[in-house]
C-alpha cells in the first residue's frame, strides 16, 4: 500500500510537471495551434533542457555556435550587438517570453549575432538542434510555425526598401534606432558618439545634437556622454 501511494504520487507529480511545461511552451509562436495531444507528445518524447541562472550570467556570446533553441520563460536579459567596425554598440532589455535568435539555427551563419546576459534570475528551456529537426519531421504545426516565422522575417526585409523615406532628420534618427534593434519596443541603450551618428546619417554633428536634444525635451530619451538611453523605443513613433 505504501508503494502504491508513492507510485501514484510520482505519477501525479510527473503530470503536473508536464502541464507546467505545456503552459510555458504555449507562450511561444512555434507551439501555438498545436493540439493538446500533439503538444503533450512533444513534452513527453522531446529531450528538453531546463536551466536556472542568476543575475549577471552570460548565456551566449556573439560568434558562439547556435546549436539549440533557447526559450526565456521567466525573468529578463540584455542583448548586446556591436557594429562590424566596433565604433558603436547597442544594448536591449528583453523580457520573457522570448525566443533567442531562432533564425541562427539554420542558414550560412549559424552563430549568435548578440551577446546575452541575464539582468535578473532567469529560467530557460532549451531544445537541441537534433531534437528540433525531429520535431520538424514529425509535427506539422510546428513545421508550419517555423516556416511562417522565417517567411515573416524575410517579407519584412524585402519590404524595407519600399518604405516611405524619412522626411526630416528626426525621422532619420528614429529610423536608425529602430533598424539597429532586434525587438521594436522596450528599453534600449546606444553607446555612440554624436560625431559617429552624424557620419552614419551623413549630417552635421551640430544638427544631430540639436535634434537629439529636442527628442530629449519631449521626454523620449536621455543623453549622456557617448550614450543614449531610450526607456521605451515604441514611444518614439508617437
Amino acid at each position: 500500500m505504501v508503494f502504491a501511494f508513492h507510485e501514484g504520487q510520482d505519477r501525479r507529480d510527473a503530470m503536473n510537471n508536464e502541464l507546467k511545461i505545456y503552459d510555458k511552451l504555449l507562450q511561444f509562436t512555434l507551439f501555438q495551434g498545436m493540439s493538446h495531444a500533439d503538444l503533450m507528445e512533444v513534452v513527453t518524447h522531446t529531450k528538453i533542457g531546463f536551466h536556472k541562472y542568476p543575475k549577471g550570467k552570460c548565456l551566449a556570446r556573439a560568434g558562439d555556435t547556435c546549436d539549440r533553441l533557447t526559450f526565456l520563460i521567466n525573468g529578463s536579459m540584455q542583448a548586446e550587438h556591436v557594429a562590424d567596425n566596433h565604433a558603436y554598440r547597442v544594448i536591449e532589455r528583453l523580457s520573457a517570453p522570448y525566443l533567442i535568435e531562432p533564425e541562427r539555427l539554420f542558414g550560412i551563419h549559424q552563430q549568435y549575432a548578440y551577446t546575452y546576459t541575464t539582468l535578473t534570475d532567469v529560467n530557460l528551456i532549451t531544445i537541441d538542434k537534433q531534437e528540433i529537426m525531429l520535431l520538424l519531421e514529425t509535427q506539422l504545426v510546428f513545421r508550419l510555425n517555423m516556416l511562417n516565422l522565417m517567411a515573416t522575417d524575410t517579407q519584412r526585409l524585402l519590404h524595407y526598401p519600399w518604405r516611405t523615406c524619412p522626411k526630416n532628420l528626426r525621422e532619420r534618427i528614429i529610423l536608425f534606432f529602430f533598424t539597429h534593434c532586434q525587438y521594436p519596443a522596450g528599453s534600449k541603450t546606444f553607446y555612440i558618439l554624436m560625431q559617429q551618428l552624424a557620419a552614419l546619417l551623413n549630417d552635421s554633428r551640430l544638427d544631430i545634437s540639436i535634434t537629439l536634444n529636442q527628442i530629449q525635451t519631449d521626454g523620449l530619451l536621455t543623453l549622456h556622454r557617448g550614450r543614449i538611453e531610450i526607456p521605451m523605443l515604441e514611444r518614439l513613433l508617437m
